[in-house]
C-alpha cells in the first residue's frame, strides 16, 4: 500500500509540475480550465508516466506517431490539415510489463471521473497502425483506416467511414460502445 501511495505522490507531483510549466508558457486564455482539464485527464488514467496533452496540430501528429506516447489527450477541438497516422506499439501506462494498449482521450473529466467536456479531432484520414488503439469519448471527424488488431470506440463517434484492412481486424474491433456515422467495411 505504501508503494502505491509513493507512486501516486510522484505521479501527482509530476502532473503538478507539468501544469505549472504549461501555465507559465500559455497565453493565459482559459488557463485555469486547461490546467484543470489536463490534470483531470492525466489523473483519471492513474499512470506512472504522464499523458501527452496538447492542442497544437504538430504535437498531436508527433504524439500519436511511433515516437509518441501510449496516451494522448486534447483539451479543445483540433483540426489537422494532414492525414494522421497512429503508429507504434505501446504498453498500458507506458510500462513494458503492461498489456499492449494505446489511447486517444478526446475529453476532460472531474475528480469523480465524470466526463465534463468532449472535444473533436478533425483530419482527412486517420490510419491506425497501433494495436489495441482506443478512442475514448469525443468525436473524430474524417475517415478511419484500421491496419491493426483491437481498434476500439469507447463512448466516442467517428463522423466518417471506418475501413478495416481485413475481416480479422474487423472481428477484433470493439465498436458497439461508439458510433460510426458512415459505413463500416472491409477493404476489397
Amino acid at each position: 500500500m505504501i508503494k502505491l501511495n509513493k507512486k501516486r505522490a510522484l505521479f501527482l507531483g509530476a502532473c503538478a509540475s507539468i501544469v505549472i510549466f504549461a501555465a507559465g508558457c500559455g497565453n493565459n486564455e482559459d488557463t485555469a480550465d486547461k490546467e484543470s482539464t489536463a490534470s483531470s485527464v492525466a489523473e483519471s488514467t492513474e499512470v506512472v508516466t504522464t499523458a501527452s496533452i496538447s492542442n497544437d496540430p504538430a504535437d498531436v501528429m508527433a504524439g500519436l506517431s511511433a515516437d509518441g506516447t501510449w496516451i494522448y489527450a486534447i483539451t479543445e477541438d483540433v483540426t489537422l490539415s494532414e492525414d494522421l497516422v497512429v503508429t507504434g506499439t505501446f504498453h498500458d501506462k507506458g510500462e513494458e510489463s503492461g498489456d499492449i494498449y494505446r489511447k486517444l482521450a478526446l475529453y476532460s473529466q472531474d475528480d469523480d471521473h465524470n466526463v465534463t467536456d468532449e472535444f473533436t479531432l478533425t483530419a482527412p484520414t486517420m490510419t491506425v497502425e497501433s494495436p489495441n488503439f482506443k478512442i475514448q469519448n469525443g468525436t473524430f471527424v474524417g475517415d478511419v483506416v484500421v491496419k491493426a488488431e483491437g481498434f476500439e470506440l469507447a463512448e466516442s463517434t467517428v463522423e466518417g467511414n471506418v475501413t478495416f484492412d481485413s475481416q480479422e481486424l474487423m472481428d477484433s474491433a470493439v465498436l458497439d460502445a461508439g458510433t460510426v456515422t458512415g459505413e463500416t467495411t472491409v477493404a476489397e
